[in-house]
């Protein structure tokens, strides 16, 4: 698998006609060499690759990175500007999203003899394409994080807490094998439901009030994504009837998803709903995102995406209201776009749940 993730990048330096593309993203550095920990970098050459770390992770790096050399640096920018003088480098391609103008800079002053290129949104669009191997990682983290979810909704109930919901979340997922959380959780109840990014509070829940739950967890460095909205006590009829134009939104845009489907068009299948629908005003983030080694990632699912849905892409479906001085409901799944349509991932039930 790592090979072939290689042979892809490597295509980008013959097409920008690079000597070689220095990846710093750590996520890049991951999907490219195996490597786990904190600090590196990969130096992809039209024929070789270099891993360069410090002494902290040498030894790591032995036992993750196979197949190509790892390079000992002090000094990280040192010790690629010496690979590339030894090398006879002349034109470097670097990842556009990804380099500081500071980093840029200095390798310009260490290499004032080599061109730098910067390669933009094609090395963001690298791991655009999930292989098997991440499909499967990625279904494993999503049923985790569900089923950690599952299980602590019986303590959603009045009186419980924002944040200690949010830290019992966390507890189970660690206990059932993650890693971490993928991000800060939200956990909006009631008016606070109205914030996209409520993240959990000291609000305590209260009878009749929906609560939103955003949670997601990481497992062997993939992670997971999905949303619930969910009643505290019988819901009264707005709440009913937001919730339903969120679901019917989410289920035709799922319903959308098939390759070659251009992504704009998910967006204004489940945007075009509630706009039909009266609330409109109170949809303005964008359908979904990619998730993968980042919780957010390529492809962005809104009305400026340019790509198609292709098989092997995981992105989420997040349609919400958010009604000021009211609340809110979000409806989120993870699917997997396969040969003929898509696959959710996420596995909590989205029909109202009331606790």
């Amino acid at each position: 698998m790592l090979q072939n993730r290689l042979n892809k990048a490597r295509s980008h330096a013959e097409k920008h006609d690079v000597d070689a593309i220095v990846f710093f993203n750590m996520s890049n550095v991951r999907y490219l060499s195996g490597f786990t920990g904190s600090d590196g970098a990969v130096v992809l050459g039209r024929e070789a690759c270099w891993f360069l770390t410090d002494s902290r992770y040498t030894t790591q790096a032995s036992r993750q990175v196979a197949g190509f050399p790892t390079v000992e640096y002090r000094i990280k920018l040192d010790g690629i500007a010496e690979l590339a003088r030894e090398q006879g480098f002349r034109r470097i391609g670097f990842e556009s999203e990804h380099t500081t103008v500071a980093v840029y800079e200095s390798l310009r002053q260490k290499l004032p003899e080599t061109e730098l290129m910067p390669i933009g949104d094609e090395l963001a669009q690298l791991r655009l394409i999930k292989d098997p191997s991440e499909c499967e990682i990625l279904s494993r983290v999503a049923r985790l994080a569900s089923e950690a979810l599952l299980s602590v909704l019986p303590l959603v109930k009045p009186g419980a807490v924002e944040r200690e919901l949010a830290l019992e979340l966390e507890f189970a997922m660690r206990r059932a094998g993650a890693e971490n959380s993928s991000f800060d959780f939200i956990v909006a109840s009631g008016e606070r439901g109205a914030l996209p990014h409520g993240r959990a509070s000291d609000k305590a829940l209260a009878a009749g009030e929906l609560v939103t739950i955003d949670f997601g967890a990481r497992y062997e460095g993939y992670c997971s994504d999905e949303t619930v909205t969910v009643a505290v006590g019988a819901p009264d009829e707005r709440q009913r009837q937001v919730y339903g134009i969120v679901k019917e939104a989410h289920d035709r845009a799922i319903a959308a998803v098939r390759p070659g489907t251009e992504l704009r068009e998910v967006d204004r299948i489940a945007r075009g709903y509630i706009e039909e629908q009266g609330y409109g005003a109170f949809f303005g983030h964008g359908l979904g995102h990619g998730v993968g080694l980042d919780v957010h990632e390529r492809p962005v699912v809104s009305p400026r995406s340019e790509g198609v849905a292709a098989a092997g892409m995981v992105f989420t479906i997040e349609p919400g209201i958010y009604i000021p001085g009211w609340g809110g409901v979000r409806i989120e799944d993870t699917v997997i776009v396969t040969e003929h349509g898509c696959r959710p991932i996420t596995m909590v039930p989205k029909e109202l749940m009331i606790l």
